[in-house]
C-alpha cells in the first residue's frame, strides 16, 4: 500500500487516524436544507453541491426525502401558513397582513385552476393531424388529379394506375 506525505514528509492522515475524506454525516439540518431545495425545485446537483456532497451521497443518505420531491412544495406552503398563523394569533399585526396576502394569493391559485379546469373540458383545442412530407406530397397530387379535367394534358398520365 502506497503511503502519501504532505509537504513536510510527515504522513498524511486525518486526526481520526484514517486517510481520505471523511464519511458524509447527515443532521437534522441538512435533511431540511434538502427539503427546503426540493421544494424551491432544485435539482439533484444543485442540491448535493449546496450540502457539499457527492450526488451518490446525496442518493444514499437522503434517497427518503428525495422520494418525497413532489409534495415538499405543499409542505412549505403550509409550514409557512402554519408559522403565519401561529403569529397572527399571538396578535402580531404584521403576520395577520401576510396571512391575509397568503390566502388572498390562494384563493386567487384555486379560482384559476377552477376555471381552467372548467375551461378545459368544452374547449380544450384537438391537435392538428401531423403530417410527413410525403404523405403531403401525395395528397397534393391527388387533388391535382381531381381537379384536373384533362385541359392541360397532364390529367391521364397522372390518375393512379398510370404505367409508361
Amino acid at each position: 500500500m502506497t503511503e502519501y506525505f504532505d509537504l513536510f514528509g510527515d504522513p498524511d492522515t486525518f486526526p481520526s487516524g484514517r486517510r481520505g475524506r471523511p464519511a458524509h454525516k447527515v443532521t437534522r439540518k441538512s435533511r431540511n436544507k434538502v427539503k427546503m431545495l426540493l421544494a424551491l425545485g432544485w435539482s439533484n446537483d444543485r442540491i448535493a453541491n449546496a450540502i457539499d456532497c457527492s450526488l451518490p451521497t446525496l442518493k444514499k443518505y437522503y434517497f427518503s426525502e428525495l422520494k418525497q420531491r413532489t409534495s415538499q412544495r405543499d409542505r412549505l406552503e403550509a409550514w409557512k401558513f402554519e408559522k403565519l398563523f401561529e403569529q397572527a394569533e399571538k396578535g402580531n399585526v404584521g403576520a395577520m397582513r401576510e396571512l391575509d396576502k397568503a390566502i388572498e394569493k390562494n384563493d386567487r391559485m384555486l379560482a384559476a385552476k377552477v376555471i381552467r379546469d372548467a375551461q378545459g373540458d368544452e374547449d380544450a383545442p384537438v391537435p392538428a393531424e401531423k403530417i410527413g412530407k410525403k404523405e403531403k406530397a401525395r395528397r397534393e397530387a391527388a387533388q391535382i388529379v381531381a381537379t384536373s379535367d384533362g385541359e392541360d394534358g397532364w390529367g391521364g398520365l397522372l390518375k393512379p394506375g398510370y404505367k409508361h
